[in-house]
């Protein structure tokens, strides 16, 4: 604060007292001296012992107090030329806003909101739009109610106004209560009418547009920032799209103003979140416009966002297409080996993310094939100091690749698969998911098994089971059946997991049905050792099978069949199968229209239809008429399933047919007699 600028106020109001001195001591004795009850004689002892921890606080604190108090006493021209003087500091800084905050001066400036002066509103606006970049600013002017104010000056018809109190709202969005406040005072769709700017200006350079048009662009601009912010809830992306935000946001995407577009992007990728939103993004073609944008080095925001809205609407096939026809395959790879892209976390976790859903689709596989992205992948695996969001990114992402079998062979020779066995180790959740993922594509390759097991892969998937993610747990599970169907000794293998066993059998108690699926498939893998069975049995796994035969899942259906056909070996169990109630609602199963069920639910009883009790209870409950019809399918394990079932009912009904014929035989002859 310069001694010029508080004599021209001292100038524009003279009612007003002179300025002190800029001294920090004096600043300090006048400000007691403003007290009614305090003279500097009587206060001088206190001076020196407050002076003292005050000493170290710079000059302009006080200068910024000094400036707040005259908001409060000054008249309309001493209040303009004080937010003016505001504006010379740096207000962003900690000194600034302290200073602010604890002489009231908040409270001050959301209050001018409510005057009818321009000058007054935008000087106010000005220091807030600076201010507001504090976390702590931001939750005071909320409780304030400024969030109210700020939207009602939205309507104001001064653009210049306009662009402060969307910038203002680019800040104070950032947190959960404001974004709720804007959207109770239909603030958005307000937001929303300033981003309707003709395409003409958007195409136009800003050197070529006279000063009404820039200021639209800009106020498009500054709307778009605000959305940006606004659009980091739910229900506000809902009301976003009812406003019509959709087509307005498509034709800015097309502008050549990266200033309008990169905040144009960002609120589109936090917008795909929303399936219906992402439904829009392909209907309005601004796929094609984005991978336009991946082409753009000097802008990495821009390519950040870009691939960060295609990783969000990567499950969508059309949109997957759509990518893969704009060329936007290419510089998403290239991008992967720019060593610039590499320092950049956001940027490389969100290209990693666009590639990851790309290759879901089997086109896009064979083109990534082509431009070698398994060893590209591979290659950011081996710096163990990677940032976690790139590599869950990057592992689902080989995941997918791994579906292609020649990757498999591609992933081993780059010696990768010892990298994803250490990754095992980490606690990042959405890691944890993808990883067993990919082990069990590399676990259906012989060579790749033997790396696993050397590395003790298994054993590190197995203790995914006690996590606390019901999604690691299901993945981990599914991962574990071809471990365990291709290790050399699984039977073995598995029993030196002290507690392994035990483990798995719990899981059955779980309360999702995807994970009850995936532990169902590895224990009917597990039962088919005989020595593991029996431990598992003593777990107790036939009571816990049988109490999930009456769900109405198809997937657990399936597996759940397999699980109890298997654990049918050992001992007395197909007996307690029968005896607990699972076979009727087996034969039900086979009423289902999926044919990986029918196959399981064949064999499930057919093994379970080796007990004679058993037999009886599934020719009650209609089963011949099905098992005839599976009899008929082009299915062979289907078919040689069904026809054992039917036989052994047969062999039971023909052994009952003989004794029945001999008990008749011989109660004639003890009548003869």
């Amino acid at each position: 604060m310069t001694d010029e600028s508080i004599a021209s106020i001292d100038e524009q109001e003279p009612e007003l007292p002179p300025p002190p001195p800029v001294t920090l001591k004096e600043v300090f004795v006048l400000e007691h001296e403003d007290s009614p009850d305090s003279s500097v004689s009587g206060s001088s002892d206190e001076e020196r012992k407050t002076d003292k921890p005050r000493a170290d606080i710079p000059p302009e604190y006080w200068h910024i107090q000094k400036l707040i108090k005259y908001l409060k006493t000054g008249n309309q021209t001493a209040t303009v030329v004080a937010l003016c003087c505001l504006r010379e500091h740096d207000l962003t800084t900690e000194t600034s806003q302290l200073a602010i905050q604890e002489i009231g001066g908040l409270e001050i400036l959301i209050n001018l909101l409510e005057t009818k002066d321009l000058k007054c509103k935008l000087g106010a606006l000005g220091v807030l739009s600076e201010i507001s970049t504090n976390v702590d600013t931001r939750k005071s002017i909320v409780d304030l109610g400024g969030v109210e104010l700020l939207v009602q000056n939205l309507a104001e018809p001064a653009r210049d106004l306009q662009i402060l109190v969307a910038e203002t709202i680019y800040n104070v969005a950032q947190i959960r209560k404001a974004r709720k406040h804007i959207r109770k005072c239909n603030g958005i769709p307000r937001l929303i009418d300033f981003l309707d700017v003709k395409e003409s200006l958007l195409k136009t350079p800003k050197d070529q547009l006279n000063e009404y048009d820039t200021e639209q662009v800009n106020i498009a601009r500054a709307a778009a920032r605000a959305l940006w912010s606004v659009s980091k809830s739910r229900k506000n992306i809902r009301v976003m799209m009812k406003s019509g935000s959709v087509p307005l946001l498509a034709r800015l995407l097309k502008s050549d103003h990266m200033d309008v577009v990169v905040p144009t992007i960002g609120t589109i990728s936090q917008c795909a979140v929303d399936p219906s939103y992402q439904l829009a993004i392909q209907t309005e073609g601004m796929i094609k416009d984005m991978v336009r944008h991946l082409f753009s080095e000097e802008y990495p925001a821009l390519r950040r966002y870009c691939s960060e809205t295609i990783f969000r609407c990567g499950e969508n096939a059309l949109i997957r297409d759509m990518v893969r026809e704009s060329g936007g395959l290419d510089p998403l790879v290239r991008m992967v080996r720019d060593p610039k892209t590499k320092e950049d976390k956001p940027l490389l976790a969100a290209v990693t993310g666009a590639i990851w859903k790309l290759a879901i689709s089997p086109q896009n596989l064979e083109r990534f094939d082509q431009l070698k992205t398994v060893e590209s992948l591979v290659t950011l695996l081996e710096n163990v100091e990677e940032d976690e969001g790139v590599l869950s990114n990057v592992v689902g992402a080989l995941g997918e690749c791994l579906k292609f079998e020649h990757n498999r062979y591609t992933l081993l020779r780059a010696n990768g698969i010892p990298h994803l066995v250490n990754l095992l180790n980490y606690t990042y959740p959405p890691l944890l998911e993808n990883v067993p993922m990919v082990l069990r594509e590399c676990a259906e390759d012989y060579d790749s098994m033997r790396v696993i097991e050397d590395l003790d892969g298994v054993r590190l998937i197995w203790s995914l089971l006690r996590n606390d993610s019901h999604k690691v747990q299901a993945n981990a599970a599914w991962s574990l059946v071809p471990c365990v169907r291709n290790a050399t000794d699984s039977g073995e293998m598995v029993r030196c997991f002290v507690g392994g066993l035990e483990l798995i059998v719990n899981l059955l108690k779980s309360n999702d049905n995807h994970v009850l699926a995936c532990v169902c498939a590895a224990v009917s893998e597990v039962a088919k050792d005989i020595e593991n069975l029996a431990i598992m049995t003593d777990h107790g796994v036939v009571p816990l099978l049988v109490n999930l035969v009456n769900t109405d899942d198809v997937e657990l259906r399936q597996h759940l069949a397999s699980a109890i056909a298997y654990c049918c070996a050992w001992g007395t169990n197909c007996k307690m199968f029968g005896r607990l109630g699972a076979i009727t609602p087996l034969v039900q199963y086979m009423a289902d229209d999926d044919r990986n069920v029918h196959r399981t639910t064949a064999l499930a009883l057919f093994h379970l239809s080796k007990n004679p009790f058993n037999c009886i209870t599934m020719h009650e409950s209609g089963v011949v008429t099905f098992l005839l019809k599976a009899v008929s399918s082009t299915d062979y394990a289907l078919q040689e399933a069904a026809a054992g079932c039917l036989a052994n009912i047969r062999k039971l009904a023909l052994e009952a047919e003989t004794v029945h014929l001999i008990r008749n035989k011989g109660d004639s002859s003890d009548e003869d007699n």
